[in-house]
């Protein structure tokens, strides 16, 4: 008779063939695990690089990616750096935007104001020095005008006079569109004083200056003003002057872009210094994401972003403190259930030959004895099992696990699984198994994969199970079990792979050792695969493996 003895060294591997994680449903050797066995403390968090481990886990690919991805990000289109160069860039541009605008408004006023100044004082003195003496001619009123448009400063004018319906122009350009009506009626609403009137017009594009002086004379009495009905109009065009303030919007303009250049320099300088402490933070927080929990900034001033540095090397040296005291406890409860699982393997050995030679003479005693008898071999078996079962765990939770693959026909290892547990009844397993699919597996480990999922079935479910077998686009193997039981509990889907875990909190005991789908899982995941839970919607439970070939 073939026995469950446990007679190996702490990280051995199991001999291949039937696992004991899943023997046959014998009463000597009980089947795989329950449908819901649980998780223990740290599952599924970040390996350490264990001294047997020679394949890296499943699950840190991911964590890999995400660590390569950020050592590979470049520079963001909009990050930071950019809109603070961007920042700096936009101030200067404001400033430089509004001091020419600024300069071109009073260079503009003191240019227009200069002209308009001379222009005008200019030509109420020519108007003053005219001898008027009435009444007026045409010919000798012409002549005075030629006379005072000769004498325009700061450049020439076009004088014209208005004396009830006379008209007199010193050109022959008309002057309906540069004497405004505004400027008429303003005049002759002050022609009894010396002061003048003057407006600056565009006609036609052309920018002009346009002076209304009354001409007067003074009373003998008092020496008042009084008007003698004859107004003089000079004109004069503005383009030099616009000609200058064009230079000078010109000259702003140009003078704001070396000025934008210029303050690019100081904007990634100060970006820089910005920045610095940034790069710094987030180069410390990808290393401590490596594992590298040691790793401190150097804080220096007084300012938000030294604070900062500051608080991450507290936090750094508490998480560093808080992780250290979880590694060491965590390693004390593997190191404990490794030493007493191995401690329990030589007693055990000896109590499974005792139970072995019990049960064979079992049949000669009393009933009672004989019942007391083979519920101690029972017991007995099963505590073998948990004990196999706690040192395949702890060897993978000590990261020393390791896959010997080869090349099978994966049908063909099915096969042999199911009919080493005598499961070769298509009334209570029926295979559905596709053929000519190869792939590298570690056939024993395969092994007690399938093993455990159609044991659990067998035990939770109902008959038939079936086992499927295919591959999935040709690059992933799919191995499905499923059966016709009641299913599982929506509460419970998310607990099933979950070490001890059990679905009923009242069920005290067990029928296996609550380890055997935490011990699928981490075979399926050293294979680099997945193992999903699931209800089908016929009913029943449906357990999917995927492995990639």
């Amino acid at each position: 008779m073939k026995t469950c003895v446990p007679g190996e060294e702490p990280g051995a591997e199991h001999e291949a063939g039937p696992s004991a994680h899943a023997p046959g449903p014998s009463a000597r050797t009980p089947g795989p695990s329950a449908h819901a066995p649980a998780a223990g403390p740290g599952y599924g968090t970040a390996p350490e690089n264990g001294a047997g481990e020679t394949r890296p886990r499943q699950e840190d690919a991911p964590a890999r990616s995400r660590r390569g991805r950020t050592r590979g990000r470049g520079p963001r289109p909009f990050g930071l750096r950019t809109r603070l160069v961007f920042a700096f860039l936009l101030v200067a541009a404001v400033g430089c935007g509004t001091t020419a605008a600024l300069t071109y408004r009073a260079a503009r006023s003191a240019i227009l104001e200069q002209t308009q100044n001379t222009a005008v004082s200019a030509f109420r003195q020519q108007v003053e020095d005219l001898n008027i003496s009435l009444p007026l001619d045409e010919g000798s009123l012409r002549d005075r005008l030629l006379h005072i448009a000769r004498q325009g400063k700061p450049r020439p004018w076009r004088v014209y006079a208005e004396y009830g319906t006379l008209r007199v122009s010193s050109t022959d350009r008309p002057t309906s569109s540069v004497l405004t009506p505004e400027l008429r009626a303003r005049v002759h609403a002050r022609e009894t004083t010396p002061h003048t009137g003057f407006q600056r017009v565009v006609t036609n594009g052309t920018p002009y200056l346009t002076i209304a002086v009354p001409a007067v004379f003074l009373t003998q009495v008092g020496g008042e003003p009084q008007p003698t009905g004859l107004v003089l109009y000079a004109v004069m065009e503005l383009r030099e002057d616009e000609a200058n303030i064009e230079a000078l919007v010109t000259a702003a303009r140009d003078g704001a872009l070396p000025a934008l250049a210029i303050a690019l320099i100081p904007a990634l300088i100060a970006a820089r210094g910005v920045l610095r402490p940034v790069r710094e933070l987030r180069h410390a927080a990808a290393s401590m994401g490596r594992g590298r929990l040691d790793t401190r900034i150097h804080a220096k001033g007084s300012d938000e972003l030294a604070d900062l540095a500051r608080t991450f090397n507290e936090s750094a040296a508490e998480l560093e403190r808080s992780v250290t005291e979880l590694r060491r406890a965590e390693a004390r409860a593997r190191r404990f259930a490794s030493d007493v699982s191995h401690e329990l393997r030589t007693p055990l050995a000896g109590m499974l030959a005792v139970t072995e030679v019990l049960d064979e003479d079992a049949g000669s005693l009393d009933s009672d004895t004989a019942r007391a008898v083979r519920l101690i071999s029972a017991e007995t078996v099963k505590l073998a099992v948990l004990v196999e079962d706690l040192m395949e765990i702890s060897r993978f939770d000590a990261r020393a696990a390791e896959l010997h693959t080869d090349e099978v026909d994966v049908a063909d290892c099915v096969r042999k699984t199911l009919s080493g547990r005598h499961w070769t009844d298509p009334e209570q397993v029926h295979a559905v198994l596709g053929e000519g699919i190869r792939a590298r597996l570690d056939p024993r480990r395969f092994d007690v994969v399938v093993a455990n999922l159609v044991g659990n079935a067998l035990r939770h479910g109902r008959a038939p199970v079936t086992v499927r077998v295919h591959a999935d686009g040709g690059s992933t193997l799919v191995v499905q079990v499923s059966d016709r039981g009641p299913g599982i509990h929506p509460d419970v889907l998310p607990h099933v792979f979950e070490r001890f875990y059990k679905a009923d909190p009242a069920r005290a005991r067990s029928a296996g050792s609550g380890l055997g789908l935490a011990i699928t899982e981490e075979n399926v995941r050293l294979h680099g695969g997945t193992v999903e839970a699931g209800n089908h919607p016929a009913g029943g439970a449906v357990f999917t493996v995927r492995i990639p070939l």
